[in-house]
């Protein structure tokens, strides 16, 4: 097909050309170019339905993958508004903590512990970390300071 839009004429198949292609696209069997061409427009479209089905699925679990990472970072008011497209206005609080936190010794522990030795102390920590502040109207946001 793509032969047949050559800008040079003599690289134009001829209609003899282009009907024996179809018939080999169709292996022989007796059918006219219309049908053949409408067969292979609805297997391209079908292919195509396929592709951006796929791709729409891919764009959700994205979408999903960023809504969550935005869950993370901000207080679920100031996420949700900025999801909507919202303004969001500060907030004024009386009193504030600000806990910096490090881990005396890391270096030396992940040294001397195998990787998922290290993550699984980190998990643990801050597992039990969450499970305090769950107990407290507070909001956490994390930090990683080398």
């Amino acid at each position: 097909m793509k032969q047949c839009w050559s800008e040079a004429p003599e690289r134009r198949p001829t209609f003899e050309e282009v009907f024996h292609k179809f018939k080999t696209i169709n292996k022989e069997k007796k059918t006219n170019i219309i049908d053949s061409m409408l067969r292979m427009l609805e297997q391209y479209s079908s292919n195509l339905e396929d592709l951006i089905r796929e791709r729409t699925e891919e764009l959700e679990i994205e979408k999903q993958k960023t809504e969550k990472l935005l869950s993370q970072m901000l207080p679920p008011s100031v996420a949700e508004a900025l999801k909507t497209g919202g303004t969001v206005e500060p907030e004024y609080f009386d009193q504030v903590t600000i806990y910096f936190s490090d881990i005396v010794g890391f270096t030396t522990i992940s040294a001397l512990s195998e990787p998922i030795e290290v993550v699984d102390l980190l998990n643990d920590l801050y597992t039990l970390f969450d499970a305090v502040l769950g107990n407290h109207d507070v909001y956490k946001v994390r930090s990683t300071w080398a």
